[in-house]
């Protein structure tokens, strides 16, 4: 008799059919995968976006993040010529005192942003020399710009508009021309006047200048010690206002701790109303329960505007929004720690006539605290970064001070400096919560 089976008794036919339907699944699930990343092309309108998209503003943005510019500046209407560093007032040269790249001559001035780079501007007219492709020249009147460019095609990098000239042919160095001022833009590395203001008397002295003064006893200021100017000029900067970005800093840094821990100290004991070990009543745990799904269930966000209206803008509704949305998620999580313990530790100490606090004390707690510490100290981290995002709604900190620089691209270098500083405080936060686990957890 014949039988369609394999040596070992497993039927043929069942194999092959668990081999096909393994292979329609390995075939079907790209096909599903790949039909949902068509489908969210469309959906989202990616081709949309990437027409609209503007990379070379991103570049542009980029570069200011990390570079300062210097303006020379014609104004046709009033007359005279200015050199200022991101041309603000409180930043312009003496024109006795100009950088060593700009010659001026009364209302006159050339400018060498080298390389071959050179600006000629000569009453209301600029000449502007690019290497490669000619003399640009750029006159400004009454109803706008008269431009004269070299034979051929316009290149991408100038806008020839009656109104207003642009050229950038590289990206640190532009010139623009109206009908009432010439502009010329030469970028720097670095970030400008970082250390000190421009007008400071501490302004351009290097580090070693800098010791040998906070040690001499010649004060510059009669009321201070030089000490004392140097640490009151820096973090009174107007440009980069050191002093309140730090108080922001520390301000964000409390909401997170705040918040972390006030949820931690509602949640543990609500957590053991939640376990269903240590709480008989149906009625109680299911109630605690549905207490934690609330609260998560609203992200911190939302909470954080509910507390704006509630309590007006500052550090309080941050801290009270990380508060409320961690009580339901580190409640949820102790209960679960709680109904997972070994109750041969809790009837160990419970033989030694201890009271109910006691076998709490040494039975249950030190099983849930490898739990409990680990994922205090992992929401403290990670709320050091919620609380710059719920800062930036209102709730203060350095959340605010960061889209404030955000509002005008002319501060992108202070929004950098206001991104290392958030980061390198979460690596501090970071390397912070590893230590505490090692003590706290392994002893070490």
């Amino acid at each position: 008799m014949a039988i369609d089976t394999l040596d070992h008794g497993f039927d043929r036919a069942e194999v092959f059919a668990r081999i096909r339907r393994r292979t329609i699944f390995t075939i079907a699930a790209p096909v599903m995968i790949l039909a949902y990343l068509v489908y969210t092309w469309f959906a989202f309108d990616i081709s949309g976006i990437l027409e609209r998209a503007q990379p070379e503003r991103a570049a542009i943005l980029a570069t200011d993040s990390v570079a300062y510019k210097v303006h020379v500046t014609k104004d046709i209407r009033r007359g005279g010529l200015e050199v200022a560093i991101e041309g603000e007032r409180t930043a312009t040269y003496d024109n006795a005192n100009a950088p060593d790249w700009v010659k001026i001559d009364g209302d006159n001035a050339v400018v060498d942003l080298g390389e071959g780079y050179i600006v000629d501007i000569a009453g209301k007219t600029m000449k502007f020399t690019v290497p490669g492709y000619g003399v640009i020249t750029a006159t400004a009147t009454k109803k706008g710009v008269e431009t004269q460019l070299p034979p051929g095609d316009v290149p991408d990098w100038i806008k020839d508009d009656p109104r207003k000239f642009d050229a950038r042919p590289t990206i640190d160095r532009r010139v623009q021309v109206t009908k009432t001022k010439i502009e010329v833009h030469n970028y720097f590395g670095g970030w400008e006047n970082f250390w000190f203001a421009f007008n400071s008397p501490l302004h351009g002295k290097s580090f070693g200048d800098l010791v040998s003064l906070a040690m001499s006893d010649q004060r510059i200021d009669p009321d201070r010690s030089n000490l004392s100017l140097i640490v009151h000029e820096f973090l009174s900067n107007p440009d980069w206002q050191h002093g309140e970005v730090f108080t922001a800093l520390f301000e964000t840094v409390m909401m997170a701790v705040l918040g972390t821990l006030t949820a931690a100290l509602v949640g543990l004991p609500l957590a053991f109303i939640a376990a269903r070990n240590f709480t008989p009543s149906f009625v109680l745990r299911f109630g605690v329960r549905r207490l934690f799904d609330f609260l998560r269930g609203i992200d911190m966000l939302i909470w954080s505007l509910i507390f704006i209206r509630a309590f007006g803008l500052g550090p309080l509704t941050g801290a009270l929004a990380i508060a409320f949305t961690d009580t339901g998620t580190l409640g949820k999580l102790f209960s679960e720690a709680l109904e997972n313990i070994d109750n041969k530790q809790v009837e160990g100490v419970r033989a030694t006539g201890a009271s109910q606090i006691q076998r709490y004390r040494y039975g249950v707690i030190p099983q849930i605290l490898p739990v409990f510490v680990s994922q205090v100290l992992y929401y403290l981290e990670s709320n050091t970064r919620s609380a710059t995002v719920i800062g930036a709604l209102g709730a203060g900190g350095i959340g605010l001070m960061l889209v404030e620089t955000m509002r005008t691209s002319r501060d992108w270098e202070n929004t950098s400096y206001i991104i290392i500083l958030t980061i390198l405080v979460v690596i501090v936060m970071d390397q912070m919560s590893s230590w505490l686990r090692r003590k706290l957890i392994e002893g070490k």
